[in-house]
């Protein structure tokens, strides 16, 4: 079983919104972790639009990338340009490594949909966790 780690700054939305859509569509063929440079918490925000995409994410924890030291990692994910240019260091014999960066929804100044912008995330990084399994997983 292949092991997958998916990071952001602080472990707290896009982080466990792709966990979430990793273990989701990977079920018995990928372990995912997720990790932040930081622990912000889990925010509430990402498990309300997870919950209405059908995916529980209320049980996962904020963890900090130190809890992982030693795991060999077959995929390192970044899904934001900070935990990407803060984690070249992160390294794991033969793992392939991915960046893509989405918005912080939690961050988006002067919104007039809050839930409209997690959900624009969330389906973003839905997405990206379907096109990876696609690519990696369904092919062989």
């Amino acid at each position: 079983m292949k092991n997958i780690i998916i990071i952001c700054t602080g472990n707290s939305c896009r982080s466990q919104m792709a966990h979430g859509y990793f273990s989701f569509f990977l079920k018995n063929m990928a372990t995912v972790f997720s990790a932040g440079i930081e622990i912000h918490g889990l925010n509430k925000n990402a498990v309300n639009s997870m919950q209405r995409d059908g995916i529980d994410i209320s049980n996962h924890t904020s963890n900090k990338l130190d809890e992982y030291n030693g795991t060999n990692f077959d995929f390192i994910i970044t899904v934001c340009d900070h935990a990407n240019e803060s984690c070249p260091h992160i390294m794991s014999k033969n793992s392939i490594r991915i960046h893509k960066n989405f918005i912080d929804p939690s961050k988006i100044q002067n919104s007039n949909d809050m839930d409209l912008d997690f959900d624009n995330c969330r389906d973003e990084i839905k997405e990206f966790a379907m096109n990876f399994t696609k690519k990696y997983f369904k092919s062989s």
